[in-house]
């Protein structure tokens, strides 16, 4: 219907503005088009248009009750999506009921997506919030205000559930998931275009600054690639001319038709930059939409952000937006506002890099604000680095998603690490990956090829005689696996100006200073001693002489060995692996630890396992780690919460809110601090403290590199102490010359030890 044939329905409003009149406030008419539209446009990119277009059109026809009609023009000063809050202008169960009646069973789907469109997705049945008490909730009559919206036709199930609904008797909680799958992704759609039509109102400047990027921007990124390749090419080593071997097969590999892949490289065999030749070039040949990288830890995403910036700094030279997006610990904190919505990320950029924990959780949250991005994964290129880093008790639910993407959602997923196969499906690992295409035609040629160390393990060793050893030698790292395990290391040596720290209780912006200057001095051949956590064994790309490294994972192990003869420009670098006087403070990481215990008792008796670093070695490690630990891959029982019920009057029970609440890959990730560290850092947090209001999102995005994450007890005991709640909201450190320390970072009272897990 055009908008020359549609009635007029002035008389009914979606939103408000602060002291305006009621003839510039928006109507709902207009919104509700708009929604559905949008969400429409959005759902098209997994061939559910119809479904898009009927979650935004139904989704606020609540507001057509006279309740809340009343309610805007009492409250003509706030903002209707505030009305959520009061229980007597509920919006969002008119739609979901209005859904069921119409569509019947596919109506269900549709009434968790509109009920949850602000409170978020709720739980099917339960003694709180739930779909269940929304349907049969008694609600205002909106009907006769609303009877000439458009009609839709009925809605059959998009293409992309046949297959799972072809196995809904023997295989029904794979088609529960992939119903509920298709909800969140749905619920994504409606979210993201109700907030963007509510910002188009509402902030209007906010609305007209995000940026717009031509349509052959992928084109535009990769002769960038190409470029900056070139200039690169001019030393030529074994290591070098193995890395250009990497990238060729990368290209040679994206002409392949979108789905899974993995590639398996050595660490320092250029795994970075030839995966995002892979995703652009792939991206380019199949008209993919975006490039998602996500990395373990927040410090890779300010290595892998700066190589990225440095690549493209043509394009934005040429006065086009940075295509660069990082996101990761979020600098807002507290209860969701109408800001703090129109604030959050819906990653409509070219190239988004982010953290394990924001992608993953995302892919099972339940609130509007995390899932709003969702719907940008389809037609998209996801490179998961360090793809062995997700929890074993998190591994079932996790791969279930990554096969939803790639088989339905037409999203690429390359499975990037030095410790392949850990993932792919095999008769001992049935919830593996099938059908993942290796980019490298030779792995084990290629790991020969980049061997440049060797492991030897000392067995236990005190921190003072591991600060001897370190004193022997002018270039070293140490990686030790929590912050207070390496801050005691530091102090032992602290006297030597050569030492130097490296841990995530320092601001990003810091730790990029403090790698450049232990790279500056590296180059020069001079004196370089680092005490860091495992931060620094992924992305990080530093070439000492010689490693050592407290006892964790074998896949950690072999990342601490990456920054060990990283260039090959010695015959063999060493790592010495040693069990440190903190097995206590080191807990975190028992399971992992444990393996890899396991393959060095295994040495002596067996001489496939003498090397730690070849790929058979690994492949022993993750059947140890991973694969005969069956029952801890949905140990939180998310997959529980997902079932089909024979029934019309309830036909899918899912525990969207009990799923969110179970899914935490670390069940305490802990909170930001906000540091004004540095001269841009106290520029910023300044501006933040004489905003009115929420700051612009530029500003908040900048914020991120002056945070550092803390745990949550040690954070509530911080706050109105030594951390200030700036608008309530945004937690501010209140002295950095009290509380961080130019060289450990970060320094709280009564801090707890705790790993750099923190961080991801």
């Amino acid at each position: 219907m055009s908008s020359k044939t549609r009635p007029s329905l002035e008389a009914f409003y979606a939103h408000t503005k602060e002291d305006a009149p009621p003839e510039l406030w928006q109507s709902l008419e207009e919104h509700l088009m708009n929604v559905a539209e949008t969400a429409a446009t959005f759902a098209s990119a997994f061939d559910a248009r119809p479904w898009g277009y009927a979650a935004g059109l139904w989704h606020d026809l609540g507001k057509y009750s006279p309740n809340f009609q009343a309610y805007l023009r009492k409250n003509s000063t706030d903002d209707a999506h505030r009305a959520e809050q009061c229980e007597r202008v509920d919006h969002s169960s008119a739609g979901a009921q209005f859904a069921v009646e119409q569509l019947g069973v596919p109506g269900h789907l549709l009434a968790y997506v509109i009920s949850g469109h602000h409170a978020g997705l709720l739980d099917g049945i339960g003694d709180g919030p739930s779909l269940d008490k929304r349907l049969q909730k008694s609600m205002p009559d909106w009907r006769p205000a609303a009877t000439r919206l458009p009609h839709l036709r009925p809605l059959n199930f998009p293409p992309l559930l046949a297959g799972a609904l072809a196995k809904r008797h023997s295989d029904p909680r794979g088609t529960a998931f992939s119903m509920a799958f298709f909800a969140r992704m749905l619920f994504s759609c409606l979210v993201d275009a109700d907030f963007l039509d509510t910002e188009r109102f509402m902030d209007p400047s906010r609305f007209a600054s995000r940026p717009r990027w031509p349509e052959d921007v992928m084109g535009a990124m990769e002769s960038a690639l190409n470029q900056f390749m070139a200039r690169l090419s001019s030393n030529d080593s074994p290591v070098n001319r193995e890395r250009e071997k990497v990238r060729t097969a990368c290209l040679q590999a994206a002409e392949q038709p979108p789905g899974l892949f993995s590639l398996t490289v050595p660490t320092g065999g250029g795994k970075t930059l030839s995966s995002l030749a892979f995703a652009l070039r792939h991206a380019s040949l199949h008209s993919l939409k975006r490039i998602i990288y996500v990395v373990p830890f927040t410090s890779i995403i300010e290595q892998n952000a700066d190589v990225f910036r440095r690549v493209f700094q043509p394009l934005v030279q040429k006065e086009l937006p940075d295509p660069v997006l990082e996101h990761h610990s979020a600098v807002q904190a507290g209860e969701e506002t109408l800001e703090s919505r129109l604030a959050s990320e819906n990653w409509d950029a070219p190239l988004v890099v982010t953290t394990s924990i924001q992608f993953f959780e995302s892919l099972f949250a339940n609130r509007a604000r995390r899932c709003r991005k969702l719907h940008n994964l389809a037609c998209s290129v996801v490179v998961l680095d360090e793809a062995q880093k997700i929890p074993v008790d998190f591994l079932d639910p996790c791969l279930r998603a990554l096969r939803e993407l790639t088989s339905h959602y037409g999203t690429t997923v390359v499975l990037c690490t030095a410790t392949q196969p850990a993932i792919h499906r095999r008769p001992d690992f049935p919830i593996g990956l099938e059908g993942v295409r290796e980019i490298i035609p030779e792995p084990h040629r290629l790991h020969l090829a980049l061997k440049r160390t060797t492991i030897e393990y000392l067995g236990d060793l005190t921190d003072e005689a591991l600060a001897g050893r370190l004193k022997e030698q002018a270039q070293v790292l140490c990686v030790v696996n929590t912050r207070d395990h390496a801050r005691k290391v530091f102090h032992l040596l602290k006297d030597e100006p050569s030492v130097l720290h490296l841990s995530a209780a320092m601001c990003p912006a810091h730790r990029s200073q403090i790698i450049r200057d232990i790279r500056r001095r590296l180059e020069s051949k001079k004196p370089c001693r680092l005490i860091a956590t495992q931060l620094v064994e992924a992305g990080v790309d530093l070439d000492f002489p010689s490693v050592y490294r407290s006892l964790a994972g074998l896949d950690s192990v072999i990342q601490a060995a990456g920054r060990c003869n990283r260039n090959g420009s010695r015959q063999r670098g060493t790592v010495y692996l040693f069990k440190s006087e903190h097995p206590t403070s080191e807990r975190f990481l028992s399971d992992t630890t444990n393996a890899t215990v396991q393959l060095l008792g295994n040495r002596d008796s067996s001489p496939i396992y003498h090397d730690l670093l070849s790929l058979d070695t690994v492949e022993h490690y993750f059947r140890l780690y991973f694969w005969s630990q069956k029952s801890r891959w949905d140990s939180q029982g998310v997959l529980q919460e997902l079932s089909l019920q024979n029934q019309k009057k309830f036909p899918f029970l899912f525990g969207f809110r009990t799923i969110a609440d179970r899914f935490q890959l670390i069940r305490d990730s802990g909170k930001p601090v906000i540091v004004p560290w540095g001269e841009e850092g106290a520029s910023l947090c300044n501006e933040l403290r004489k905003s009115w209001n929420v700051p612009r999102l530029d500003i908040l995005r900048r914020l991120q590199r002056y945070t550092v994450q803390i745990p949550g007890k040690e954070w509530d005991r911080a706050v109105g102490r030594s951390i200030e709640l700036v608008h309530d909201r945004f937690p501010l450190l209140i002295s950095a010359q009290i509380h961080y320390d130019p060289r450990l970072g970060l320094r709280l009272e009564g801090s707890d030890p705790c790993p750099d897990a923190f961080i991801l």
